[in-house]
C-alpha cells in the first residue's frame, strides 16, 4: 500500500531565459508503507518533479540545439531543490533518475538535452552522487505516461535501489511543450532481497561499486 500526493505549483520563477518558459511544476511523492508484507521499519519516499515548459524548437528542424541545454541548467538545480525540500533535504536522497516527454511537434533529440541539466541539477546538491543518472525519454501527448527510473546515486551496481516512479500529467505535454522530469528516493525498495552489492559495502569511487 502506498499513499501518493500530487501538487501542482504555479510560480513566478518559471522564466529561466528566452528558451525556457515554464507553464507549471508538478510534484508527486509516494510514501510506501508495505507491499502486502510486514510494515516497513522506515517508509520509503519516492517521487518526481516535472516542469511543463514550452519547446522552443517545436515544429521546425534546428541544427544547433545546445543553447537550450545551457538555459536548462538553472532550472535543473531549482527543480531539484524543490523536490528535495519535500523529501527531507539533499542528505536524505540516496537514489535518483530523470526523464523527458516531448510533445508531438518536437523530436526525440530535444529530450536528450535534459541529460546534463537534469542529472547535474541533482548531483550538484548531493555529497554522494558518483553514479550515472539513469534516464528515459519519449514523444507523447497530454496524459501519456513515462516510467522514470530510480537507481542508487553513488554506486550503480546496488540492486536494492533499482526502482521507478510513473509520471503522467493530464494536460501535458501539449504539442509545443516538453515535460522535464527528475526522480528521487530516500531509501531502497522496502523488501529488497535480490542479493548483490549492499549499500553498506559500497565504496563510491567509480560510480559503480
Amino acid at each position: 500500500m502506498s499513499d501518493a500526493r500530487s501538487v501542482v505549483e504555479t510560480t513566478p520563477e518559471g522564466d529561466f531565459g528566452d528558451l525556457v518558459k515554464v507553464r507549471k511544476f508538478v510534484i508527486h511523492v509516494e510514501e510506501v508503507l508495505h507491499e502486502f508484507g510486514p510494515a516497513a521499519k522506515t517508509p520509503q519516499l519516492k517521487g518526481y518533479i516535472a516542469a511543463v515548459a514550452h519547446n522552443p524548437y517545436a515544429g521546425r528542424y534546428v541544427e544547433d540545439v545546445l543553447p537550450l541545454t545551457e538555459q536548462l541548467k538553472p532550472m535543473g538545480i531549482a527543480m531539484a531543490k524543490k523536490l528535495m525540500a519535500v523529501m527531507g533535504g539533499p542528505n536524505a536522497i540516496v537514489a535518483y533518475g530523470k526523464a523527458a516527454i516531448v510533445g508531438e511537434n518536437g523530436e526525440l533529440e530535444h529530450a536528450a538535452l535534459w541529460h546534463e541539466p537534469g542529472g547535474y541539477g541533482m548531483r550538484e546538491l548531493m555529497d554522494k552522487s558518483a553514479a550515472i543518472v539513469p534516464s528515459t525519454k519519449k514523444v507523447g501527448g497530454p496524459g501519456c505516461t513515462i516510467d522514470v527510473p530510480i537507481a542508487h546515486a553513488n554506486a550503480a551496481y546496488v540492486r536494492s535501489h533499482f526502482d521507478t516512479v510513473v509520471c503522467s500529467i493530464n494536460d501535458a505535454p501539449r504539442a509545443n511543450e516538453i515535460v522535464w522530469i527528475q526522480s528521487m528516493s530516500n531509501a531502497p525498495r522496502i523488501y529488497s532481497r535480490a542479493g548483490g552489492l549492499r549499500d553498506e559495502d559500497t565504496k563510491g569511487e567509480d560510480g559503480l561499486r
